[in-house]
C-alpha cells in the first residue's frame, strides 16, 4: 500500500540528524529557540516527524522487519523455523538455537547483524537521540508546565508520542540485549551498562505521566482518523501493558551486573533451572506490581479503544460476488493489509508505513516473511524471491487445531513461480519455493489489490506492530496471573470462539489439556493468534514456558520422524497424519471456480482439493498488470492425501484422474537433521537460555562496557 511516510523536515540544531558511524556521539542541543520550535504544532510535528522517520527504519530494518527479528525472532521457536541448511547459515542458526545450549556463545562469530554503521544497536540509539532532542527542548521550554498541567493538547500529545518513541526503543533493545545504557535527555553520550530493570521502570513511569495528556487512535488533533501510524494514548496504553509483561517476566540475567529498580534500589529474583555461562534465569520477586500496572491500563483502553476495534463478525460477509468464501474475522485483518492505499486495518493500534514503488526502500516483512516465491527481482508475478520464515512440521499437523480458522491463514503448503502459477513447497532445505518447507502465509503479494510488479522488496505492506489482539490476551494473561480468573476465561474465550465454527472452540477441554493452567493456555493461544508473526520466541522466554514448549516440539518432532522412517505415515493425536507421499494436479481453478485465490474453505469442502486447505492459490487477474500466460491457465494446485493415508486403490484412481505423487515426509525423513538435530541443538531445558545477542566491539569500547553470558570481548 502507498502510505505516506512521516516527513523528514526536521528543525535546524533540534533534530540534527547523526550519521550511522557516530551514533555514540549525540550534538548537543539547540541553535534553535526551542521556544519558538514548540510553540505551535507544526514546527514541533516537523521536529517529531524525524524522531518518528528514525523509527520507522529501525523497525523495517532491525525490529519488526529484517535484522535480529529476521535471524531470531520469525526463525527460532516451537512454531517458526529456518527454510535453509544449518551449516550454510551459521550467523543466525546458532542465536536462533541459544548457541547449542550456550556452549557456542564463546566462538561466536560477528556477522552482519551485529554492524556497527546501520545496525540494530545504532539504528535504536539514533532513533532514541531524535526523540531525546524533541523531549529535552520541550522539557526546557518556557510552557513546559502549562502543557503538562493544562490536560490533553496537541503539543501534549506530540510530547507524549516522544516519549512513547523512547520508551519502544529501549523496549526492543532489552529484550535483545538485556542491559543497555540508558540516556533520558538529549546530548548525553550512551556510557555505561544501565540494568534492564531500571530502564523498565523508568520507562512505564514516563508513559503513565504522558498518557493523560495524549488521545485516543483516530483523535489526534491534525492527524487524519483513518491514520495509524503515530504513537497515540491508546498506543501508551498498550505499550505500558507489553512491557509490564516483560518487566515482570523471566529473562536471562548476567551474573556480573548488580540489578537494581528504578530507585536504585537492589532486587530480588525467583529462578528456574540452572547456571549458564554465568548467568541465570528469573523474573523480579515483585512481578505481580506489573501484572497490577499492566491490568489498569489494558482496562483503561479497553473502555475507550478509539478506532481500534476487535471484529467479531467478518465486514466481507459470507461469500463475494465470485462465489468465494469468507466468514472469518481473523483472515480479513490480513486481507485489509493487502487493500488499497489508504487503508489501515481496523484491528490495528500501531502500524508504521511502508510506501510503495522504486524509491520506497526495502520492506522486507512480506518479501522475508510473506508466502514465499521462486520468481525474480523484476516482473514477475508476484515480484519476489524468497520466503525466510517457516514453520514447523510437527506443530502444524499436530498442534494445530484442525478446525482453527487461524491455521491456514498462518500457514500454507504451497507457494508461487513467480508465473502466476502455484506450487507446491518441498521440505528439502531451500530459501525460495523450491523447499523449505511449510511456508508463511499472512502476508501474500498475490492478495495485494495493487501489487508492485516492477521489482521485488517494494510491495508496500504495512508493519502492525500493536493490534488489538495483543491487548485482549495480555489483559487475559495479566488477570489469569492475578487470580481473576473469570475475566481472564471471558477475554481468551473471545479470542478462541472468534477463530472456530460454531461450537468448536471447546474452551475448557483447551484449558485442560493445558494442565488447567490458564496463563498457560492463553500463552498457548497468543502462539496461535500470532503464528509465523515472530511473537512467539519472546513470550515463551519472558512467560517461562519455554523449556516446556521447546521439550513437546522436540519430542513430537522425534515420534514424527520414527513414524514416518519405520511406517511411510505418523498419525497425530488430533487425527491429522502425514505420509511420506501426496498427490497433486495442477488445474484451471479460474475456469472451474470461478477464482483462482482462495479464501476460507467453505464447511461441508473439506475433501475438495483445490479449496483445503485454503488462503491460497494465486492472484485473479494477474494479466490486468502485464502477465501473458501464453495458455497454460492450470494455475492451481490441487492436493490429496495431506492430512490422511491413502489406500492403494485411492492412490490407483487419484492416478487414473491425472495427480501425481509428490514427495512429503519422506524429504522430511531424508533432511532428519535440519527438522529434528538442529532443532533447538542441544539445548537440555535446564540451563539458562542464552537467547540474547553480543555487543560488537566497537559499541563495548565506546560505551565502556563488556559482554556477558560467555560471548567473547573481542
Amino acid at each position: 500500500m502507498k502510505k505516506i511516510l512521516y516527513t523528514t523536515l526536521c528543525v535546524a540544531g533540534i533534530m540534527t540528524a547523526t550519521s550511522c558511524s557516530d551514533f555514540l556521539n549525540v550534538d548537543s542541543p539547540s541553535v534553535v529557540d526551542a521556544d519558538f520550535v514548540f510553540s505551535n504544532t507544526r514546527t514541533a510535528r516537523a521536529a517529531l516527524d524525524g524522531a518518528y522517520e528514525a523509527w520507522r527504519k529501525a523497525a523495517q530494518d532491525a525490529v519488526f522487519g529484517d535484522g535480529f527479528f529476521y535471524a531470531a525472532d520469525v526463525a527460532g521457536s516451537d512454531i517458526e523455523r529456518h527454510p535453509e541448511g544449518f551449516a550454510n547459515q551459521l550467523g543466525r542458526h546458532y542465536p536462533e538455537t541459544f548457541y547449542q545450549n550456550g556452549t557456542y556463545a564463546g566462538q561466536y562469530a560477528l556477522t552482519s547483524y551485529l554492524k556497527d554503521d546501520g545496525g540494530f544497536y545504532s539504528l535504536l540509539y539514533n532513533m532514541i537521540s531524535k526523540a531525546n532532542a524533541v523531549i529535552t527542548n520541550m522539557e526546557n521550554s518556557e510552557t513546559f508546565e502549562e502543557l503538562i498541567n493544562g490536560g490533553k493538547s496537541g503539543l501534549g500529545q506530540m510530547y507524549g508520542e516522544a516519549v512513547a518513541l523512547r520508551a519502544t526503543a529501549y523496549r526492543e533493545l532489552c529484550k535483545n540485549f538485556g542491559d543497555v545504557p540508558y540516556v533520558g535527555a538529549y546530548g548525553i553520550v550512551p556510557m555505561g551498562l544501565t540494568p534492564r530493570d531500571s530502564i523498565y521502570d523508568v520507562c512505564i513511569a514516563d508513559l503513565e505521566r504522558v498518557e493523560p495528556l495524549m488521545y485516543v487512535v483516530g483523535s489526534i488533533p491534525d492527524i487524519s482518523a483513518a491514520n495509524k501510524n503515530y504513537f497515540s494514548k491508546t498506543y501508551v496504553q498498550a505499550l505500558i501493558g507489553r512491557m509490564c509483561l516483560d518487566a515482570a517476566g523471566y529473562q536471562t540475567r548476567r551474573g556480573d551486573i548488580q540489578y537494581t529498580n528504578g530507585e536504585g534500589q537492589a532486587l530480588t529474583f525467583e529462578t528456574k533451572g540452572t547456571e549458564n555461562n554465568g548467568a541465570t534465569y528469573g523474573r523480579r520477586s515483585d512481578w505481580q506490581k506489573f501484572y497490577q500496572t499492566a491490568k489498569a491500563a489494558y482496562e483503561r483502553l479497553l473502555a475507550e479503544p478509539g478506532t481500534a476495534r476487535y471484529l467479531l463478525t467478518d465486514p466481507r460477509g459470507e461469500t463475494d460476488k465470485l462465489g468465494r468464501t469468507f466468514g472469518n474475522p481473523y483472515q480479513y485483518f490480513f486481507e485489509q493489509m493487502h487493500m488499497d492505499d489508504a487503508m489501515y486495518a481496523d484491528e490495528s493500534i500501531y502500524e508504521y508505513p511502508m510506501a510503495q514503488g522504486p524509491d520506497a526502500g526495502n520492506d522486507g516483512r512480506p518479501y522475508s516473511f510473506g508466502r514465499p516465491s521462486s520468481g525474480g527481482s523484476k516482473n514477475d508475478y508476484p515480484c519476489k524471491s524468497y520466503g525466510q520464515g517457516r514453520i514447523n512440521p510437527a506443530y502444524y499437523y499436530g498442534i494445530f487445531d484442525p478446525n482453527d480458522m487461524r491455521r491456514d491463514v498462518s500457514i500454507c503448503v504451497t507457494g508461487s513461480k513467480g508465473l502466476g502459477i502455484e506450487k507446491l513447497i518441498p521440505f528439502a532445505p531451500n530459501s525460495k519455493s523450491e523447499g523449505g518447507g511449510l511456508s508463511l502465509n499472512k502476508w501474500d503479494e498475490n492478495r495485494q489489490t495493487n501489487p508492485w510488479v516492477a521489482n521485488q522488496r517494494k510491495s508496500g505492506i504495512n508493519g502492525p506492530y500493536m493490534r488489538m489482539a495483543e491487548v485482549y490476551l495480555g489483559y487475559a494473561e495479566v488477570c489469569a496471573a492475578l487470580g481473576d480468573q473469570a475475566t481472564a476465561k471471558q477475554y481468551l474465550t473471545t479470542v478462541r470462539q472468534r477463530s472456530f465454527p460454531a461450537g468448536m472452540a471447546k474452551v475448557d477441554e483447551f484449558i485442560a489439556s493445558c494442565d488447567n493452567d490458564l496463563v498457560r493456555a492463553i500463552v498457548e493461544e497468543r502462539g496461535f493468534e500470532f503464528a509465523g508473526e515472530g511473537d512467539r520466541r519472546w513470550t515463551l522466554i519472558r512467560s517461562g514456558y519455554l523449556p516446556d514448549a521447546l521439550r513437546r516440539i522436540k519430542t513430537l518432532t522425534s515420534a514424527m520422524m520414527d513414524g514416518l522412517t519405520a511406517n511411510g505415515y505418523y498419525e497425530f493425536e488430533n487425527g491429522n497424519v502425514i505420509s511420506n507421499q501426496i498427490y497433486f494436479k495442477m488445474v484451471d481453478a479460474g475456469q472451474e471456480y470461478g477464482f483462482r485465490l482462495t479464501a476460507q474453505c467453505p464447511v461441508g469442502k473439506e475433501d475438495d482439493p483445490v479449496l483445503y486447505p485454503g488462503w491460497r492459490g494465486q492472484k485473479d487477474d494477474w494479466e490486468a498488470f502485464g502477465l501473458d500466460y501464453k495458455g497454460n491457465t492450470k494455475t492451481n494446485v490441487a492436493i490429496k492425501g495431506l492430512f490422511n493415508r491413502l489406500s492403494d486403490a485411492e492412490v490407483a484412481a487419484l492416478i487414473a484422474e491425472g495427480y501425481e505423487a509428490h514427495p512429503w515426509g519422506s524429504d522430511l525423513v531424508a533432511n532428519r537433521d535440519e527438522y529434528d538435530k538442529y532443532l533447538f541443538y542441544d539445548y537440555d531445558y535446564v540451563k539458562a537460555p542464552i537467547y540474547l545477542w553480543p555487543f560488537t566491539p566497537n559499541v563495548m569500547s565506546a560505551g565502556g562496557f563488556t559482554n556477558g553470558y560467555g560471548f567473547k570481548q573481542e
